[in-house]
């Protein structure tokens, strides 16, 4: 049970400002936001909603060379931070992130596929025929046959690539 002296010293820690470790604190988080723009490159960061004062903020930060001016442009760019919309920049940092781990489970799969067709051979190679119609059938048999030779003489699995490149361009990954 709270008593009314409790209640009364939450109500005053909700009327008081951020203290100023919480202020530095959000600045800090600002700046590491604006590095990671920053380093991002031109085609990613177009993705962003960005104001015009952050682009150019970005591009002055790509001239300045001095470690010292590189970090007082980074305070700028904290600064420039504050009036940008964070919630959709960090959303959207969120969608690219996703789409890459989309990507990355997509690649593990196909190397999976790469690997279970030169292990099993022409029979999982017809399911792969029928999943994918359009493949080069002689060439897959053909890569299957040779990562095999490969893999058993212990020769780098230079056919395993090509195999795995036809089932990238197949797959239209």
């Amino acid at each position: 049970m709270s008593t009314p002296s409790d209640r009364d010293a939450a109500l005053e820690q909700q009327d008081l400002p951020p203290s100023k470790s919480e202020l530095k604190r959000q600045m800090e988080h600002l700046q590491k936001l604006g590095r990671q723009i920053i380093e991002l490159s031109p085609e990613i960061r177009a993705r962003l909603p960005l104001s015009d004062d952050m682009l150019a903020a970005v591009e002055e930060m790509g001239r300045i060379r001095a470690n010292e001016a590189r970090r007082r442009h980074m305070q700028y760019v904290g600064r420039v931070m504050r009036s940008e919309d964070i919630a959709g920049i960090e959303a959207a940092f969120l969608a690219m992130e996703q789409e890459e781990d989309l990507r990355n489970r997509e690649f593990h799969l196909l190397e999976q596929t790469r690997d279970r067709l030169i292990a099993e051979g022409d029979d999982f190679a017809g399911e792969i025929m029928a999943q994918y119609p359009d493949i080069d059938r002689q060439l897959l048999r053909q890569l299957i046959r040779n990562a095999r030779r490969e893999r058993d003489a212990g020769k780098p699995p230079a056919s395993a690539r090509k195999l795995f490149r036809l089932l990238r361009d197949v797959s239209g990954l």
